[in-house]
């Protein structure tokens, strides 16, 4: 099945770049995060690959998601979808966005594809492991780093988002490099070892995460709240995250250092 899922991936990816190119219209939703045409066009292409798999899911989808907590709360396995991640970066045209789509089950992610269509750059993740692929390329599997003692902590953080909260958290770690870098994919630089943490102290939904959770624990990373407990997915009525911390291989010292 995710040979199927990085196919449906790429097909969005190709309906995005088709907007990526030329002039688009954009919307504002009603949390006044933006909305263009290509965030519909994957979401209606991904929907129908979906569909046609797995007749049987449901999914939710950023740009579908006015289902009731009655109706989700049922639900043990679906499908979590943001069908264009990083909408502020494509509007930016930066490159730094992707298409996320994940199997949740029992609350947890399962299998999960993350596509940057500029960048022709696969992260994809199942029972067998995590993996990063480019595009005409082989899959090359991923490992989380470890910190080192005596040696900067590689930070990731996000080029729109950061807070009071992030820069605590980063105090408290000592010596830091930060990474910026757009949606998704931050979770990614963990996952494939190039950054030790990454601390989000600001709002995010569930299908912004999802899919790259599953590729960072899958390489052997953790995806946890302030509080240190694990990152589940329908749990609760709305689909707002809870403040959270991906860590690499060092889990016990981040949670050392940031308890101090």
């Amino acid at each position: 099945m995710l040979d199927n899922i990085i196919e449906i991936a790429r097909k969005a990816g190709d309906a995005i770049m088709s907007v990526y190119g030329r002039d688009f219209a954009t919307y504002e939703k009603k949390d006044e995060s933006p909305l263009t045409e290509a965030d519909l066009a994957a979401h209606e292409v991904i929907v129908a690959g979906l569909s046609e798999l797995t007749s049987e899911l449901p999914i939710l989808s950023e740009e579908s998601a006015n289902i009731s907590w009655q109706e989700r709360s049922q639900w043990s396995s679906y499908w979590l979808v943001d069908p264009l991640d990083g909408t502020k970066e494509f509007i930016k045209r930066n490159g730094e966005f992707t298409v996320n789509i994940a199997l949740i089950v029992d609350n947890k992610p399962a299998m999960a594809v993350v596509y940057a269509p500029v960048l022709k750059l696969f992260y994809f993740a199942d029972e067998k492991g995590a993996f990063k692929m480019t595009e005409g390329e082989s899959p090359v599997s991923i490992r989380v780093a470890d910190h080192q003692e005596g040696e900067f902590w590689n930070v990731v953080a996000s080029r729109s988002h950061m807070s009071k909260e992030t820069h605590s958290f980063i105090e408290k770690l000592g010596d830091a490099k930060m990474v910026s870098m757009g949606s998704s994919l931050k979770l990614c630089l963990v996952a494939e070892g190039k950054a030790h943490v990454y601390p989000r102290f600001a709002l995010t939904s569930e299908w912004d995460t999802a899919a790259a959770q599953c590729v960072v624990e899958k390489a052997g990373g953790k995806v946890l709240t302030s509080d240190f407990e694990p990152l589940l997915y329908n749990t609760k009525d709305d689909i707002l995250n809870p403040f959270f911390i991906v860590c690499g291989g060092s889990y016990d010292k981040i949670k050392k250092l940031s308890n101090a």
